[in-house]
């Protein structure tokens, strides 16, 4: 269903990552060459990045980041094409968006999710949503599930993420989890999730595609759901498997089955 992309590095334009790439996500957002599920990724898009604080290129960053997001598609939106060719950055999460259910939620629906330092993005579906996760939402206290950003499966496994999060897990920790949970609660659920806070890139690949490219020497990791271009250096990561990176290494750690 959506496309997205995670990248941490030397500080680049966000067009660098996102258009000038000859598959890059903009590209992806009508044309992915390896999407399972659904065609075109019209449904709204966003981009998560992290400023440099100072505004003098001394590396010293914005821990919150900023935020771009839009309920229609990235190809029809002139102020993004501006917006990617001048702003600079050294991490970002973006996210194409093919809606699994319409609905009324507009740019809010649309990933990266953020809380403090972090952005998510969910690529994937929630079978028998939303009932399937009731129990689960039920765990969680009411002023949590009150401040969902919108009212969609994706935005539901962000939060129990994020409690996660809150409660101390580590983030490779936290997704592999919260996708056990998930994924007993409703089998058959596409959960492929992607997590950043500006230095770190946390991933699983559950039920679609996901790849990286890693260039240690260059100080730069890029994680995404299909790759931007041609580079022999892309490696696919395997089903059932939960990604941890920075800028110079790569971890694949195997997820198990939930029990039946």
């Amino acid at each position: 269903m959506c496309r997205h992309i995670a990248y941490v590095g030397p500080p680049v334009a966000l067009g660098e990552v996102l258009v000038e790439p000859a598959h890059g996500l903009y590209r992806q957002s009508w044309e992915p060459r390896r999407q399972r599920y659904g065609t075109v990724n019209a449904d709204g898009f966003g981009v998560g990045w992290y400023a440099d604080r100072g505004g003098d290129g001394d590396g010293v960053r914005d821990p919150v980041p900023a935020r771009y997001r839009r309920a229609g598609p990235i190809w029809a939106d002139l102020s993004f094409a501006d917006l990617a060719r001048v702003v600079r950055t050294g991490a970002l999460l973006a996210a194409v968006r093919d809606a699994t259910l319409s609905g009324a939620d507009a740019e809010a629906a649309a990933a990266p999710y953020a809380a403090g330092p972090w952005l998510f993005s969910h690529n994937g579906a929630v079978r028998g949503w939303p009932g399937s996760l009731a129990p689960l939402a039920a765990r969680l206290p009411a002023d949590e599930v009150l401040s969902l950003e919108a009212r969609n499966d994706s935005a539901l496994v962000w939060a129990l993420v994020l409690h996660r999060l809150r409660g101390g897990d580590e983030p490779g920790q936290a997704l592999a989890d919260t996708v056990y949970d998930v994924a007993a609660a409703a089998p058959g659920s596409r959960l492929n999730l992607l997590l950043t806070d500006g230095e770190t890139i946390c991933a699983t690949a559950w039920g679609d595609t996901l790849w990286y490219l890693a260039e240690a020497g260059r100080g730069r990791t890029v994680v995404a759901s299909e790759p931007y271009d041609d580079d022999p250096g892309w490696r696919e990561v395997p089903d059932r498997t939960v990604l941890a990176a920075t800028r110079t290494d790569v971890l694949l750690t195997p997820l198990k089955e939930p029990p039946a």
